[in-house]
């Protein structure tokens, strides 16, 4: 049962009294009796009995709905949901006639400062990172040089291991909700659940030195999905001017601590983040527009697109004049090596015969991108089954940090031994190669001088000898034909490939941009590869020098992003922005597009798959309802009668003090509608949080003798409670706060004493009629970031509710299949009736 349900717990308060005796669930720091798992990782469902191979769970097109099991249905209850708008009660309209009236100059402030900020913190990150890897390869170079293999090996290992140590340890024992990229608990809070902890100020510190030392470490990941969720929160936070981790309040930028004003900065940061990581601003805005925001209008556009400029402009500046933290000089030059971060300097005539290949290509993407999607979930639900098994906390917190080591010292040993397999290969056998020299990889092979024509290299030590955006650089750089050969590249794709896969879900900070780049440009270089074998290498400026292997590396690298994430639009501005290769558009949209088309056939999209596997509640887009697993099902031809949950606990507009209490102890709803006395009869006035009951309580200036129903008609604008007091995000002392309403209950005194509830009740909550639309209600919900949806019939009567679970669309397809049973019933009925009455002759 969700936390924002409603169903049949409506009863007397000596009924509802009697449970205070049997009460064992103690109410949270968030006002309910239920919450989430505290710690994701370790939470398994003890039910889930599915195959391997169970279509439904991991192998589901985007065209089915998700299985969950009777376990995760019931945690996907325990996840609170958010209101998109503020509530929209007396109280709430008497703060925002105390606010000064200016035009939205400060909103533009917020974006630049949040702009500003993630591109500073940006710059932060990618430095640290580079000094800490630099530093690691440059060492071991040294070592190899002078043919100390093993000692070069130990070296990579052990320095690898201090920093993925801390950066596990951090997660584990600090915050575990920074582990990961973020993405998913970040689209997720946008569509309007409430995920913990994800927009803590503990939670930004751990998951930025989380992801230095995992990246800088060497770990197979990256950290850009990081700077998303770092953007995010800088969003969060700063457009608040609070923190209730280091108790403190400014009196700045007041008005914009409310839900809708909240959220539009969160989607900036993140926007933002995205910004500072590609140099990408015009990608930011579309992938915040495209992947994590549920809520968009032009406006915000406008704001976004300001606040991904103002971040971009920050860490190019700062990037213009520092390498690895030393002044280099040239202070706001920007120049394009740096800025354009997998920049391609020379361009390729695109010829129709390339989208050939080009659509092979796209196959490719979707194929393995949801290869790795599969992958990762089941690597995923097989280490929260180990964890769950594991009863002792401290043994839990070691195999979590057993993980990443593992995985470390796999891949250092592969970095350092992988290469020694593999033979040199002359400099001079690949055209166009002597400029990109430098480079190269030697390890053990002669180098020979400058400019002597017996200088070799090793190609897997070109590939991972180097940090993940250095071997993508090689892998997209032009008129390089032989640079690669088939075994290098096939032996780096299956190495990385599933080391990559393994390393995201890990108890590390970490993205997965990178990882993909470089596993769709293996992929891509091998067929490009192979058109060099069959056709010959063209020289640049013919017919067929778009056969270049480094061209469909990076359209291999778009095709596996899209595989993997599914997205269209803000990708493919990505990849032009940080390549800066305008003239291989088509050839990328074409890769992304039928990436994701293939993909969408076999898996939900990552992020998506990850929401699904934490059993983070979503409603999509668009509801897909498909009967019996073959028939689509039109959502108008039912109403929202046949979702509803039903008869609903509702509130009069003067409450009785341990009525409320009772309500609040002993059901887990989140909202309650408030009615009020209307022609003698019971009509829909509004509706209240949980939360806001709680505090109301909590302030007795706000309790009243009775009065009759009549008391519920006084003056609305005569408050005890302020505005900003209703909109806390949860309780400073939870034990004492269910001491005080087990006294309320429990003392007779508060029978008496009464609550008018009208100045705190949201007066635009939105009803539908019973039978309105399914369709439409669904549209309707989704569309406001409604947290309850009301029902009434014809005569304003309450006679439901809808929450996000009742929308989901594996519970939209069990309701509708009860309803196609009841009528199939029906006419198996009727029909039987017509026989016995009208019998053939």
């Amino acid at each position: 049962m969700m936390m924002d349900d409603v169903n049949d717990l409506q009863g007397s308060p000596e009924d509802l009294s009697a449970g205070i005796r049997q009460r064992s669930k103690r109410i949270s720091k968030y006002g309910v009796t239920h919450e989430p798992p505290k710690d994701d990782a370790i939470y398994y469902p003890q039910d889930d009995t599915h195959s391997f191979f169970a279509r439904g769970r991991d192998i589901e097109s985007v065209y089915t709905n998700h299985k969950y099991t009777e376990r995760e249905k019931e945690t996907l209850g325990t996840f609170e949901s958010l209101d998109y708008l503020p509530s929209h009660s007396e109280v709430y309209k008497q703060w925002l006639r105390r606010q000064p009236r200016r035009l939205d100059w400060d909103r533009w402030i917020m974006m630049a400062l949040i702009g500003f900020s993630v591109g500073l913190i940006g710059f932060l990150l990618h430095q640290l990172i580079d000094v800490i890897s630099e530093a690691k390869w440059h060492k071991a170079r040294d070592y190899i040089e002078d043919d100390k293999v093993l000692i070069a090996w130990g070296w990579v290992l052990g320095y690898s291991l201090i920093f993925v140590i801390a950066s596990t340890a951090s997660v584990v024992f600090l915050r575990p909700s920074a582990g990961g990229s973020g993405i998913p608990e970040l689209i997720g809070f946008l569509n309007g659940t409430v995920v913990r902890h994800i927009f803590n100020i503990k939670t930004m510190v751990v998951k930025f030195f989380s992801c230095c030392f995992a990246v800088g470490g060497g770990m197979p990941v990256g950290p850009e999905g990081p700077m998303i969720h770092l953007g995010s929160l800088v969003g969060a936070g700063l457009s608040q001017f609070k923190s209730d981790t280091l108790k403190f309040r400014l009196p700045f930028f007041e008005r914009f601590r409310n839900s809708e004003d909240r959220r539009n900065f969160i989607s900036a940061g993140a926007a933002a983040g995205v910004a500072s990581a590609f140099g990408a601003p015009v990608g930011g805005l579309l992938f915040s527009m495209e992947e994590v925001s549920s809520f968009w209008n032009m406006k915000l556009s406008w704001q976004i697109f300001f606040c991904s400029m103002v971040s971009t402009f920050t860490t190019d500046l700062f990037n213009s004049a520092f390498d690895g933290f030393r002044y280099q000089g040239n202070f706001g030059l920007f120049k394009s090596d740096k800025y354009i971060i997998f920049q391609v300097t020379k361009g390729i005539d695109v010829n129709i015969l390339a989208f050939i290949p080009t659509v092979i290509l796209g196959v490719l993407g979707g194929v393995f991108g949801a290869l790795f999607t599969f992958i990762n979930l089941k690597i995923a639900r097989t280490r929260k089954r180990l964890l769950a098994n594991i009863e002792a906390p401290w043994k839990q917190k070691v195999v979590r940090m057993c993980e990443p080591i593992l995985i470390i010292i796999i891949y250092a040993s592969v970095s350092v031994f992988l290469p020694a397999a593999f033979g040199c290969s002359p400099v001079s056998s690949i055209p166009g190669a002597a400029e990109n020299s430098r480079s190269l990889q030697a390890y053990t092979c002669p180098t020979g001088s400058q400019n002597s024509s017996n200088k070799t290299y090793n190609q897997v030590a070109t590939l991972l000898f180097v940090t993940g955006e250095q071997g993508i650089h090689q892998l997209f750089s032009r008129n390089t034909h032989l640079e690669f050969d088939y075994g290098p590249l096939v032996a780096v794709f299956v190495i990385y490939f599933i080391l990559a896969c393994w390393s995201a879900g890990t108890s590390i900070s970490s993205g997965l941009v990178v990882p993909m780049f470089f596993i769709g440009g293996l992929y891509g270089r091998i067929i490009g590869r192979a058109m060099v074998s069959f056709f010959g290498v063209y020289a640049p400026g013919g017919y067929w020098s778009w056969m270049d292997p480094g061209a469909f590396a990076l359209i291999g690298a778009a095709s596996f992003f899209g595989g993997v994430s599914r997205l269209t639009m803000s990708l493919t501005v990505i990849m032009m922005e940080i390549t800066n290769d305008i003239q291989f558009l088509l050839p990328i949209m074409v890769s992304v597009m039928v990436a994701k088309w293939v993909g969408d056939f076999v898996t939900h999209p990552l992020y998506h798959a990850l929401l699904e596997l934490k059993c983070i509640p979503f409603l999509d887009a668009e509801p897909v309802i498909i009967h019996e697993g073959k028939d689509i099902v039109n959502l108008e031809l039912y109403t929202a009668k046949n979702v509803m949950s039903s008869p609903p606990v509702f509130l009069h507009s003067f409450e009785p003090v341990d009525r409320i209490a009772h309500l609040l102890l002993d059901t887990p709803h989140g909202g309650f509608p408030v009615v009020k006395k209307a022609n003698n009869e019971e009509v829909f006035d509004g509706l209240i949080t949980r939360l806001e009951l709680t505090i109301l309580l909590m302030n007795e200036d706000a309790f009243e003798p009775s009065g009759g129903e009549d008391s519920s008609l006084r003056d609305p604008e005569v408050t005890h409670v302020e505005y900003q007091q209703l909109t806390l995000d949860k309780l400073s002392n939870p034990r004492g706060t269910q001491d005080i309403l087990e006294s309320y209950c429990d003392d007779t005194g508060y029978q008496d004493l009464y609550i008018n509830l009208r100045p705190y009740v949201n007066q635009s909550a939105v009803c539908i009629r019973q039978n309105f639309s399914l369709h439409r209600t669904y549209i309707i919900f989704r569309t406001l970031g409604l947290r309850h949806l009301t029902v009434v019939d014809e005569h304003n009567h309450v006679v439901g509710i809808i929450t996000r679970k009742d929308l989901m669309g594996f519970n939209l397809e069990e309701r509708i299949g009860e309803v196609l049973v009841q009528a199939l019933a029906r006419e198996r009925t009727n029909v039987e009736m017509a026989e016995t009455t009208h019998p053939s002759v």
